[in-house]
Formats: structure tokens, sequence, C-alpha cells
């Protein structure tokens, strides 16, 4: 595996595989890597015939008072799970090379119809910081495919309109969301938890589950579960910021297509979110 922190020659060796008739497959991380990750990098594998995984805290998608200085960097064992992996390049840049002119004086690219819901209203700027890196990593790196989890699945679709609205070339492949057996998500932020609020934390699937059963047995009392799931999240120790269920296609109101029912809520020092769709 080759470790590359600079733009020109990880284009290099990009172009010697492109003369070659090789396509690329990109998978953007903020390291701190765990089977989620590696999933995504297998799943590149059937897209492409290599893998560029870059590992970039970025620190445009960080609001104010988050956790950016503290956020957990682990690039020596991600370097080795990604080379046990396959990956044929670990792009992990500085920030000047990201933000040559810094971060707070630069080109911002926002998604307006998704930027100021949700995730959006609770961390304001969360996501152009989130848009604007990744079309920083189309450009540096010019992917054939690039793998989005859908644990994430407001900042999926939101790469998604960015693609769409710019006209990029890169096809969006999206992943299934990997579990630990309990349900919980894996995410890098699960390291906050404490051992009383890992047992807390699947909770947040369980009812997440329980109100897409309802959903399929025909419930249509939308407002009314979402606020049932709230109090139930919050009397289990949770911080709930949302439960919604929304059009999966683009979060609008809730019709008749596929629906996602997502969430956010926060359980001591961790954020969680979660979701699961419906297809109809």
């Amino acid at each position: 595996m080759l470790v590359i922190d600079r733009i020109i020659p990880l284009r290099e060796q990009l172009s010697a595989w492109r003369q070659s008739g090789q396509s690329i497959a990109l998978v953007p991380t903020m390291g701190n890597l765990h089977a989620g990750h590696l999933s995504l990098v297998e799943m590149a594998k059937e897209f492409a015939d290599r893998i560029v995984v870059t590992i970039f805290v970025n620190p445009v998608q960080f609001v104010a008072g988050e956790d950016y200085d503290s956020y957990p960097r682990t690039i020596d064992q991600d370097q080795e799970m990604l080379a046990a992996s396959g990956t044929d390049i670990l792009f992990h840049p500085p920030e000047e090379e990201i933000y040559p002119e810094n971060s707070q004086n630069q080109t911002i690219i926002t998604v307006p119809s998704l930027d100021s819901i949700f995730c959006g209203k609770s961390r304001p700027g969360h996501f152009a910081g989130v848009a604007t890196v990744v079309a920083k990593l189309f450009n540096a790196i010019q992917p054939d495919v690039a793998i989005f989890g859908e644990k994430d699945y407001q900042q999926l679709l939101v790469i998604k309109q960015l693609v769409r609205d710019l006209c990029m070339s890169v096809r969006i492949i999206e992943a299934p969301t990997v579990r630990e057996s309990d349900g919980l998500a894996m995410s890098s932020r699960n390291v906050y938890l404490n051992s009383g609020e890992r047992t807390i934390a699947p909770r947040l699937f369980q009812v997440l589950s329980r109100m897409k059963e309802e959903i399929i047995n025909g419930n249509r009392a939308y407002m009314e579960m979402e606020q049932q799931a709230m109090a139930e999240l919050d009397q289990a120790g949770f911080a709930t910021e949302y439960v919604a269920i929304r059009a999966a296609e683009n979060l609008a109101e809730a019709g008749t297509g596929d629906l996602v029912v997502l969430a956010a809520a926060c359980l001591g020092k961790a954020r969680l979110i979660d979701n699961v769709v419906i297809r109809r």
C-alpha cells in the first residue's frame, strides 16, 4: 500500500493506473477506522481495480464546541488495517494541502435543500463542510466510484445531490450500515460511550426498528410515532435531537414512496445517529 500526503504525487500515480486502463474507487474517512469502514473497502473492490482511502479530519465540518481537537486520531492502527484490507493508496494529507488558503477563507459549497434540516439544523454549517471537502477530494482524485455508508443518511443524500447538481461524473455507491451484535451502528464516536451508556445505546436502533415494523403493518400516525419515540429515548437516558419519518429520496414529508426513519440523540459525550429504510 502506498501512503501519500500530497495531491501532485497522488495524481501522478492515479494517472499511471488510468493509462493502463484501471478504474479507481474512493472511500473517504476521518480515520479511527472500524469494521464499518473496512466493509466500504471490501465493497469498493466490486466496482474498481484500485482503491484509494482518504483519512482527513476535516475542520470545516465541525461546528463551534464540537470535538475537532479531541476527535480520535489513530493513524498507525488505521494504516495497518488498510494495508491488510488490500487498499492501494492511503491519502493522508495535512490541513494545508486541502485548505492552502486557510479553511476559514475559501470557497464553500452548500446544498440548501438539505443543509438546514435535522442534523443540519443542530449543526449549522456541518453539511457545507462535508460538501466542500468531498468536492475537493473528488477533484483531486477523480474517482470512477465513491463509497458512502447509509448510516450517515442525510450526508449520503447531500453527496448525491452535490454530484447531480455539479454534473460530476463519479458514481456514488451506498453501503449498508454495519452494526455491533446488539444492533448499535458502528461509529468512530462510540469510543466516547462509557460502559453504562454502551448498554443503553442499542435502544436507539431498537426504537427505530419498532417504528419500521409499525409502518409496515399500516400505522400512518407518523407525528404521534415520532413523539412517542423521542419520549421513550429521553426516558432511557438519551438527549434526543429528533426522530423523523421522511421520504427516503430527499427527506421531504412522508408520502407513498420509500421512507426513512432517522434519528439523532446524545448519550453522554457521544452524539449517535441512525436510521432504517422502508422500501414500498
